[in-house]
């Protein structure tokens, strides 16, 4: 297993080599060129949204509580793809961007642009924290190192790849990910189908029930709307459009990939519903799908799923690093440069990368569960980010003010609403008061006339 899983990330490492030799500039690093065909925008869409908290977290979840355990997939993330497509791609595709904050800049001011950066970058830091988790997951799986070692393996092996090939071979890579990842998981289902499976067990009322007991119909809606809404403005999603040839292929490549999605996304879910009857008593339900594929799989094919989970981690961990970056060197950093040769933004794109990827790393390290990580990062401020971005691309009205304090109260609102207040379905909450104040707000300022 360590012999093959060494194997398959030099063969990852080599990609990424191959495509850092094409890469001249941060255009090249951070949007692949913006010449991407179709093929290649789809599968990257996919194989980033499809990362651990769909193989590991999810299966997990459902493992352990049944479907009330996970109302992200495989219908939260596939609306999120196809929601972006009617409502922000269609609007936002725009050739002079480089990053989402760049649109705050140019719709509103830069202290939205400043304040944008500061919300969205350490939400996709958490989320690159649950990758980095699920990594350290599959190297103490083969290897049984301790957590602490893991993680540090896991970290270095994860940014060294992502320094390599940009967003370029993030996106090439990606290809090849998604489709292992896919093999992957439809020959352990295949195979553990033709099991004897207690299927009373599998499918029993409370397994099959989406609420959790004591839930109410608002802490099931929130708990779906977070993936749907709280990743529905994501960097990682707008630099992929951005790298697109035109706007057409930006456009149905959300709707390919989230039919794709649907699909493989229902695999971990459906494993996890059976997972019980097929392996009982697991301490750490986490593990689940590693101890499913080893248990069950011929030993030829149980390390290539493994490597196909791999995958999945490498094509979202990457996607994270180079769109944080992209938004801090961006409209952060270079206006202050005063050097403007492209390989010196190159070498301070890289450094702010390996900077980024210490918070997520510390992050990951601190954390509990991965499935905890998703939420917390699909939460943290985005009801204000969701609501800014729908006025901005859709309507006139809003300049700074209504923005401005949009953006503060989604940052604050959540954790008041969960912690303090206990509502029932805290981010529906937020989003509600967010939309209420930019209205009210954006009436009472008028923009300037440019």
């Amino acid at each position: 297993m360590w012999a093959f899983l060494t194997f398959f990330l030099l063969v990852q490492f080599f990609i990424g080599f191959w495509i850092s030799r094409r890469i001249k500039n941060n255009t090249d690093f951070f949007l692949a060129g913006r010449s991407l065909p179709s093929y290649l925008i789809v599968f990257s869409l996919f194989a980033t949204w499809f990362g651990a908290e769909t193989c590991i977290g999810t299966s997990s979840e459902v493992y352990t509580h049944g479907l009330s355990g996970s109302r992200a997939d495989p219908i939260g993330y596939s609306l999120c793809l196809l929601l972006f497509g009617l409502l922000i791609v269609r609007k936002f595709y725009s050739s002079k961007f480089v990053t989402l904050a760049d649109f705050y800049k140019s719709r509103f001011h830069f202290s939205i642009e400043k304040l944008s950066v500061m919300i969205l970058v350490p939400s996709s830091l958490i989320w690159g924290a649950a990758q980095i988790k699920a990594f350290g997951q599959i190297i103490s799986f083969a290897t049984d190192l301790t957590p602490e070692i893991t993680l540090s393996i896991s970290f270095f092996i994860l940014v060294s790849y992502t320094l390599l090939g940009g967003l370029l071979g993030d996106i090439i890579t990606d290809l090849i990910q998604g489709i292992l990842i896919t093999i992957g998981l439809i020959a352990i289902l295949v195979i553990t189908l033709n099991l004897e499976i207690d299927w009373s067990l599998a499918l029993s009322p409370e397994r099959l029930s989406f609420t959790a007991p004591g839930e109410n119909i608002w802490q099931r809606i929130d708990r779906l709307m977070i993936p749907i809404f709280g990743s529905l403005v994501s960097i990682e999603l707008i630099s992929r459009i951005l790298a697109a040839k035109n706007k057409s292929i930006a456009i149905k490549s959300t709707y390919y990939s989230s039919i794709i999605y649907f699909f493989v996304g229902s695999i971990p879910v459906f494993l996890g519903l059976m997972g019980p009857s097929l392996v009982k008593d697991l301490p750490n339900s986490e593990n689940f799908l590693f101890i499913l594929a080893k248990t069950y799989l011929p030993s030829f094919i149980a390390p290539l799923f493994i490597g196909a989970l791999i995958s999945a981690i490498l094509a979202t961990i990457d996607s994270i690093l180079i769109s944080s970056t992209a938004m801090i060197e961006q409209n952060f950093i270079e206006p202050f440069i005063k050097e403007k040769t492209d390989q010196f933004k190159l070498k301070i794109s890289r450094t702010v990368l390996i900077t980024l990827s210490l918070f997520s790393f510390a992050t990951a390290y601190s954390s509990d569960g991965i499935y905890q990580l998703v939420e917390t990062a699909s939460s943290f401020g985005t009801a204000g980010i969701l609501v800014i971005t729908l006025f901005g691309l859709w309507g006139k009205r809003g300049h700074i003010l209504a923005p401005l304090v949009t953006l503060i109260l989604g940052l604050i609102l959540h954790p008041i609403f969960e912690h303090y207040l206990a509502l029932s379905a805290p981010y529906f909450a937020s989003i509600i008061v967010c939309f209420l104040a930019y209205f009210l707000l954006s009436t009472l300022e008028k923009r300037p006339a440019v």
